[in-house]
């Protein structure tokens, strides 16, 4: 008589219920979103009480301006975002949601202009890349093709407009003298030697950093034998600053500023260029005043040229701004973010 064998029950795995929260755990989370949520729209009022001053002039002035050089600037303002999450996806293999995408774009401008050197831009970023299941590296990776792809794309654009037009563009004492470029190339070459020189001694950091330039070695790779990631990179990153100049050359004609569309455009290259390393918030502060002298050594009266920069503030940071804020707390509220 055969014994009967027994169900192979034993090797299943058990189910066990979900850890219970504890009700002072769960008033944290609950506080912590909340904190979130509200933080941005904080963090913007305190900021509106600092500079009032420069809001209420550039309201004033933009009140008295042509609206439909104003609305123009407004177009031209919601297609830089469109060329942000364009660029954005052109980083990454995967497919993003595209209203998600813009969503975070338009909440990470709002946060740009509170933090320096696009922290707050890039943290919104990468959080939304992570709750797309993008792992960290992958999408620190990204940020980091984004932040090299754009610099070198402004170039290139600068470049063309040097080029294409010569004689309509004067630069006058707008170029750089020898001294000046000296200090450029040596602050460069001291930074990559520091670099260098912190993974040759530092061994904790060797291996985490060999292991990131890996990893965004191959994601660029892969990104480039793909035309449409290639043209969304590239392409959003070259048309970004034209779309920014645009902006405010429209500001600038809707107040009389006798300048070209191409000079204004050049003018914002060559400020950004020359100071956009300084770690101000969205560049407020050593951009604007770059470009009112680069605008007065067009031509361009310093009183309209620091008008139209102010009113191209106005446009692109303080009337975005509130709107930015509530989205990036609906975001973070939503999970989102």
């Amino acid at each position: 008589m055969c014994a009967v064998s027994p169900l192979p029950l034993d090797n299943l795995p058990v189910a066990r219920p979900a850890p219970l929260r504890s009700p002072a755990a769960a008033r944290l989370t609950r506080l912590a979103r909340l904190t979130l949520t509200l933080l941005p729209l904080l963090a913007i009022g305190a900021w509106a009480a600092v500079d009032w001053s420069a809001m209420s002039e550039g309201a004033a002035r933009l009140a008295a301006a042509d609206p439909r050089w104003l609305l123009a600037g407004v177009f031209f303002t919601c297609l830089g975002w469109v060329a942000a999450a364009c660029v954005r996806q052109g980083a990454l293999p995967e497919r993003l949601p595209p209203g998600p995408l813009l969503a975070s774009q338009f909440a990470a401008g709002a946060a740009n202009h509170i933090l320096p050197a696009s922290i707050g831009a890039h943290a919104v970023t990468l959080r939304f890349l992570q709750r797309r299941g993008i792992p960290l590296a992958r999408a620190t990776a990204s940020l980091a093709l984004y932040s090299l792809v754009k610099p070198l794309s402004k170039t290139v654009v600068l470049v063309v407009f040097l080029v294409a037009l010569p004689d309509a563009l004067r630069l006058g004492d707008l170029a750089p003298d020898t001294w000046t470029l000296l200090m450029a190339a040596g602050a460069a070459v001291l930074g990559l030697a520091t670099a260098a020189l912190l993974l040759t001694v530092v061994r904790p950091l060797r291996r985490p950093a060999l292991g990131f330039v890996r990893t965004a070695l191959t994601e660029a790779r892969t990104l480039h034998t793909r035309p449409s990631r290639v043209l969304a990179l590239w392409g959003g990153s070259a048309a970004a600053p034209v779309l920014q100049g645009s902006v405010i050359a429209s500001v600038g004609f809707s107040l009389g500023l006798p300048l070209s569309w191409a000079q204004v455009v050049l003018a914002l290259l060559l400020a950004s260029t020359a100071v956009g390393a300084v770690p101000a918030p969205g560049g407020i502060g050593p951009v604007d005043a770059a470009m009112v002298f680069t605008m007065a050594a067009f031509g361009a009266p310093v009183s309209l040229a620091t008008a139209t920069v102010i009113g191209y503030r106005v446009l692109t940071v303080w009337i975005p701004l509130l709107p930015g804020a509530f989205v990036l707390s609906a975001l973070v509220h939503r999970e989102v973010l």
